[in-house]
């Protein structure tokens, strides 16, 4: 168990297998530093999930669990810089959606998360959408991290 501090409530973040390999440059800037690897975010305030391999946001949507590349019309302009985010590595948590709201549902408020945008460890420059990508992706030090990365990101897409 790894423990997540958000608006004020400290929260419990479950985790299934610890063999996953890190995936930083993955996870989007609006979400919170600390994690080396993220499946999932259950983002309470919204009452829906967003899923790092696949850049999908998981929500209900009459009556039926959904999967989208964007927020749903009612949240189209959410600042998700500001959102609370609970990490969530287990498969398909949407499908204890009752656990999560439970767990989740007193802790309100402004989340103050530190976010990926705004950090300043070097670890996290690998995000192509980070400030500061473009001094990781110029260090010698890191070229051979680059290439491996790059080809990584090849052999996803193919």
């Amino acid at each position: 168990m790894f423990a997540l501090f958000t608006g004020g409530l400290l929260c419990q973040t479950t985790f299934a297998q610890v063999t996953h390999r890190g995936n930083i440059s993955s996870q989007p800037i609006w979400g919170p530093v600390g994690y080396d690897h993220v499946d999932y975010y259950y983002l309470p305030d919204m009452d829906m999930y967003y899923y790092v391999p696949r850049h999908k946001f998981i929500y209900m949507e009459k009556g039926h669990w959904v999967s989208r590349s964007g927020l749903p019309p009612s949240y189209k302009n959410y600042d998700m810089y500001n959102a609370r985010k609970v990490v969530i590595n287990e498969p398909k948590p949407y499908l204890h959606h009752q656990d999560y709201t439970t767990k989740f549902e007193y802790s309100n408020g402004p989340s103050n998360q530190h976010l990926i945008r705004d950090s300043h460890e070097y670890r996290y420059f690998v995000n192509k959408d980070h400030p500061e990508h473009s001094n990781w992706k110029n260090s010698k030090r890191d070229q051979g991290h680059q290439q491996e990365l790059e080809h990584e990101n090849g052999r996803r897409s193919n």
